[in-house]
């Protein structure tokens, strides 16, 4: 069957949240492996553009937020560490749905894997539309991280290697915005933080 690596940077470094996207399980050093990405620099610099968040402020009001995920842009000097993992042809689909408003590249002679693997490696780059939405909401004080997005990627890389977490952590520039327990209309499987 034919298919592509799909490099993740982010929730997808989570092998739950990428193989709930599938609909299969995903398995380490089988069609799931540790990977680095040259020439590109982890950023938080995605703004959702199909859903808001919202928190309670002290005084008692609603805040309605931008809700911001990772991205990543060129940069000839960085590296991004990250996983590999195996699309059938016919799994693109729901997996290019997830990643909506991001490009998706080719960067198999980009790609550094732990492993033996044949074929072409891809990864979702984002448009410049929810670049900008994240600026202009940034610039408004209304965009913020969720925490449970930002506990789930932290999370999977803590379990991927040792010493994957620390160089997550290391080489992902802090976010310009905060870090905010948010809630919106429903939380996808793939975001949900698994309970210890």
């Amino acid at each position: 069957m034919s298919g592509v690596w799909v490099f993740g940077y982010g929730s997808l470094v989570s092998p739950e949240s990428f193989g709930h996207t599938l609909g299969r399980p995903l398995h380490r050093g089988v069609d799931f492996h540790a990977a680095v990405l040259n020439g590109y620099g982890r950023r938080w610099n995605y703004g959702v553009m199909s859903i808001t968040g919202e928190s309670d402020e002290p005084d008692g009001s609603t805040r309605q937020w931008t809700i911001v995920a990772l991205g990543l842009e060129q940069s000839a000097d960085e590296t991004t560490n990250g996983v590999i993992g195996w699309i059938t042809d016919d799994e693109l689909p729901a997996l290019d749905a997830r990643e909506r408003n991001y490009d998706r590249v080719d960067v198999t002679d980009l790609t550094d894997v732990t492993g033996p693997i044949e074929g072409r490696v891809v990864t979702y780059v984002p448009q410049s539309e929810p670049i900008q939405h994240y600026r202009s909401a940034r610039d408004r004080g209304e965009a913020a991280v969720e925490r449970r997005y930002w506990d789930l990627v932290d999370g999977a890389f803590a379990e991927l290697a040792p010493g994957e977490q620390e160089r997550y952590r290391r080489t992902t520039p802090p976010p310009d915005i905060p870090i905010v327990a948010m809630r919106r209309d429903s939380v996808p499987l793939r975001h949900r933080v698994r309970e210890p």
